[in-house]
């Protein structure tokens, strides 16, 4: 009988240390999220396993290129996941497919590499404090800003730190750089 309330109390104690570690964790720091849809490929594909970053937004700004999970504006139980085009106090256009980012006196010509085929879009979103302007990769596939406008920051889960799965996708994601 002793070694059994021995057993129990050791099984206890490991599984009160592994919430203790875990839990804040998976509610601060990092948690998964599963790709669903087409609409960030080639750069992500339906059925990728993910691994969200929590932490860096609480201590900065989200970046250009940066991809992100959010909650849909229309339906906060829904996540979704696209990359940060436009920041807040930006106007950001698209004719002809060619995104650009207005400031006061020019105009930044997008380079995306990550695009496989740009669309015919033409539109125009400008953001407030605190807004941001995100687009799918695979545009033709993508319920983006262009359909429901600008995203707020609130509504920012955190952005995509690494892909796990599948095995021969394992990385760690790194936005790009556009100068």
């Amino acid at each position: 009988m002793a070694r059994f309330l021995r057993f129990i109390f050791e099984t206890g104690r490991t599984v009160l240390i592994a919430l203790l570690i875990v839990v804040p964790l998976r509610l601060y720091v990092a948690q998964p999220f599963f790709v669903r849809g087409a609409s960030m490929e080639p750069s992500f594909h339906s059925g990728d396993y993910l691994v969200i970053d929590e932490l860096s937004y609480r201590l900065r700004d989200p970046r250009r290129g940066e991809v992100v999970v959010f909650r849909y504006p229309y339906d906060p139980s829904q996540f979704f996941i696209k990359r940060i085009i436009g920041l807040p106090g930006e106007t950001v256009k698209s004719d002809e497919g060619r995104v650009i980012v207005e400031d006061t006196d020019t105009g930044e010509l997008l380079q995306e590499p990550y695009i496989s085929a740009p669309t015919p879009d033409t539109f125009r979103i400008s953001t407030g404090p605190r807004e941001y302007v995100v687009l799918g990769d695979n545009r033709g596939a993508s319920s983006d800003s262009r359909r429901w406008g600008v995203l707020s920051k609130d509504l920012i889960v955190g952005r995509v730190l690494v892909t796990v799965w599948p095995p021969d996708s394992l990385s760690v994601f790194a936005a790009p750089s556009y100068q």
